[in-house]
Protein backbone atom coordinates (compact mmCIF):
# COMPACT_ATOMS: atom_id res chain seq x y z
CA UNK A 1 0.00 0.00 0.00
CA UNK A 2 1.13 3.67 -0.66
CA UNK A 3 0.88 6.29 1.93
CA UNK A 4 -2.23 7.95 0.69
CA UNK A 5 -3.97 4.34 0.63
CA UNK A 6 -2.58 3.67 4.45
CA UNK A 7 -3.97 7.26 5.37
CA UNK A 8 -7.32 7.16 3.87
CA UNK A 9 -7.75 3.26 3.53
CA UNK A 10 -11.79 3.55 2.80
CA UNK A 11 -10.64 6.87 0.91
CA UNK A 12 -11.24 10.73 1.68
CA UNK A 13 -14.85 11.33 3.50
CA UNK A 14 -16.68 13.33 0.56
CA UNK A 15 -19.33 15.25 1.58
CA UNK A 16 -22.32 16.13 -0.06
CA UNK A 17 -24.70 18.93 -0.19
CA UNK A 18 -27.99 16.79 0.84
CA UNK A 19 -28.60 13.78 1.71
CA UNK A 20 -31.50 11.30 1.01
CA UNK A 21 -33.20 10.05 4.40
CA UNK A 22 -31.92 6.49 3.05
CA UNK A 23 -28.71 8.02 2.79
CA UNK A 24 -29.10 9.26 6.57
CA UNK A 25 -30.53 5.86 7.69
CA UNK A 26 -27.85 4.12 6.40
CA UNK A 27 -25.37 6.75 7.85
CA UNK A 28 -26.75 6.17 11.11
CA UNK A 29 -26.89 2.25 11.16
CA UNK A 30 -23.09 2.70 9.77
CA UNK A 31 -22.39 4.61 13.66
CA UNK A 32 -24.55 2.00 15.55
CA UNK A 33 -22.63 -1.02 14.14
CA UNK A 34 -19.22 0.67 14.75
CA UNK A 35 -18.42 -0.47 18.19
CA UNK A 36 -18.98 -4.26 16.95
CA UNK A 37 -16.55 -3.12 14.08
CA UNK A 38 -14.17 -2.71 16.47
CA UNK A 39 -13.99 -4.99 18.93
CA UNK A 40 -13.73 -7.67 16.12
CA UNK A 41 -10.79 -6.12 14.40
CA UNK A 42 -9.16 -5.37 17.92
CA UNK A 43 -9.74 -8.72 19.10
CA UNK A 44 -7.10 -9.95 16.40
CA UNK A 45 -4.41 -7.40 17.81
CA UNK A 46 -1.84 -9.33 19.95
CA UNK A 47 0.54 -7.47 22.75
CA UNK A 48 2.75 -5.69 20.48
CA UNK A 49 0.64 -4.89 17.51
CA UNK A 50 -1.23 -2.52 20.14
CA UNK A 51 1.72 -0.44 20.10
CA UNK A 52 2.49 -0.32 16.47
CA UNK A 53 1.55 2.76 14.19
CA UNK A 54 -0.59 1.65 10.98
CA UNK A 55 1.58 3.92 9.11
CA UNK A 56 5.09 5.28 9.72
CA UNK A 57 4.57 8.72 11.30
CA UNK A 58 0.84 7.37 11.83
CA UNK A 59 -0.78 6.37 15.79
CA UNK A 60 -0.37 3.07 17.17
CA UNK A 61 -3.88 0.92 17.33
CA UNK A 62 -3.82 1.73 20.88
CA UNK A 63 -3.84 5.94 20.18
CA UNK A 64 -6.39 5.12 17.59
CA UNK A 65 -9.19 3.53 19.55
CA UNK A 66 -8.46 6.09 22.50
CA UNK A 67 -8.87 8.96 18.97
CA UNK A 68 -12.21 7.32 17.89
CA UNK A 69 -13.64 7.89 21.98
CA UNK A 70 -12.22 11.49 21.91
CA UNK A 71 -13.67 12.16 18.37
CA UNK A 72 -16.86 10.42 18.71
CA UNK A 73 -17.34 12.11 21.92
CA UNK A 74 -16.97 15.77 20.80
CA UNK A 75 -19.15 15.00 17.88
CA UNK A 76 -21.99 13.75 20.11
CA UNK A 77 -21.45 17.14 21.85
CA UNK A 78 -21.65 19.04 18.56
CA UNK A 79 -24.89 17.55 17.84
CA UNK A 80 -26.15 18.02 21.29
CA UNK A 81 -25.15 22.52 20.35
CA UNK A 82 -26.74 22.55 17.06
CA UNK A 83 -29.67 20.66 18.77
CA UNK A 84 -30.46 23.33 21.33
CA UNK A 85 -28.76 26.84 20.51
CA UNK A 86 -29.10 29.00 16.79
CA UNK A 87 -26.00 27.58 14.66
CA UNK A 88 -23.44 27.40 16.74
CA UNK A 89 -19.81 27.93 16.88
CA UNK A 90 -18.35 24.73 18.06
CA UNK A 91 -14.65 24.21 19.62
CA UNK A 92 -12.02 22.32 18.01
CA UNK A 93 -9.34 20.26 19.79
CA UNK A 94 -5.82 19.53 18.67
CA UNK A 95 -6.21 15.52 18.18
CA UNK A 96 -2.60 15.46 17.95
CA UNK A 97 -2.08 16.32 21.72
CA UNK A 98 -5.04 14.96 22.65
CA UNK A 99 -3.48 11.18 21.27
CA UNK A 100 -0.13 11.90 23.25
CA UNK A 101 -2.44 12.62 27.27
CA UNK A 102 -1.74 10.44 29.75
CA UNK A 103 -4.63 8.38 29.06
CA UNK A 104 -3.84 7.50 25.74
CA UNK A 105 -0.95 4.71 26.87
CA UNK A 106 -3.77 2.59 28.91
CA UNK A 107 -5.64 -0.36 28.21
CA UNK A 108 -7.75 0.94 25.22
CA UNK A 109 -10.53 -1.49 26.51
CA UNK A 110 -11.73 1.73 28.27
CA UNK A 111 -12.48 3.56 25.10
CA UNK A 112 -13.73 0.39 23.67
CA UNK A 113 -16.56 0.52 26.56
CA UNK A 114 -16.91 4.24 26.02
CA UNK A 115 -17.49 4.04 22.44
CA UNK A 116 -19.80 1.44 23.09
CA UNK A 117 -22.28 3.12 25.46
CA UNK A 118 -21.80 6.34 23.85
CA UNK A 119 -23.09 4.67 20.48
CA UNK A 120 -26.05 3.36 21.91
CA UNK A 121 -27.07 6.95 23.19
CA UNK A 122 -25.74 8.65 20.28
CA UNK A 123 -27.93 6.29 17.54
CA UNK A 124 -30.91 6.71 19.94
CA UNK A 125 -30.69 10.22 19.41
CA UNK A 126 -29.65 10.23 15.76
CA UNK A 127 -33.03 7.97 15.04
CA UNK A 128 -35.02 10.19 16.83
CA UNK A 129 -33.99 13.55 15.11
CA UNK A 130 -36.62 15.16 12.30
CA UNK A 131 -35.96 16.63 9.07
CA UNK A 132 -35.95 19.72 10.30
CA UNK A 133 -33.09 19.13 12.69
CA UNK A 134 -31.22 17.25 10.04
CA UNK A 135 -30.98 20.42 8.29
CA UNK A 136 -29.98 22.35 11.42
CA UNK A 137 -25.95 23.70 11.30
CA UNK A 138 -22.47 24.73 13.21
CA UNK A 139 -20.10 25.81 12.31
CA UNK A 140 -16.18 26.17 12.85
CA UNK A 141 -13.66 28.34 13.68
CA UNK A 142 -11.18 27.40 11.02
CA UNK A 143 -13.44 27.08 8.46
CA UNK A 144 -16.16 29.24 6.63
CA UNK A 145 -19.01 26.84 5.81
CA UNK A 146 -21.37 25.73 8.10
CA UNK A 147 -21.42 22.10 8.42
CA UNK A 148 -25.46 20.24 8.81
CA UNK A 149 -26.07 17.29 11.26
CA UNK A 150 -26.76 15.20 8.45
CA UNK A 151 -23.37 15.96 6.82
CA UNK A 152 -21.84 15.21 10.60
CA UNK A 153 -24.09 11.90 10.54
CA UNK A 154 -21.85 10.86 7.06
CA UNK A 155 -18.79 12.42 8.56
CA UNK A 156 -18.56 9.62 11.35
CA UNK A 157 -19.98 7.02 9.65
CA UNK A 158 -16.53 7.23 7.54
CA UNK A 159 -14.42 8.14 10.56
CA UNK A 160 -15.33 5.07 12.43
CA UNK A 161 -14.64 2.81 9.58
CA UNK A 162 -11.71 5.15 8.31
CA UNK A 163 -10.08 4.19 11.88
CA UNK A 164 -11.60 0.32 11.69
CA UNK A 165 -9.10 0.77 8.19
CA UNK A 166 -6.36 1.77 10.03
CA UNK A 167 -6.55 -1.32 12.30
CA UNK A 168 -7.22 -3.73 10.02
CA UNK A 169 -3.69 -2.59 8.59
CA UNK A 170 -2.16 -3.07 12.15
CA UNK A 171 -3.52 -6.34 12.23
CA UNK A 172 -2.15 -7.35 9.28
CA UNK A 173 0.91 -6.85 10.52
CA UNK A 174 3.02 -9.25 12.15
Amino acid sequence: MNNEELRYPIGKFAPKKTYTAEEVKSNILRIEKLPAALEKVISTLNAKQWDTPYRDGGWTARQVVHHMADSHMNAYIRFKWTLTEPTPLIKVYDEKAWAETPETKLDPIISVSLLKTLHVKWTALLTLLTESDLDKEYTRPDKKDPVSLANLIALYAWHGEHHVGHLKIVAGKS
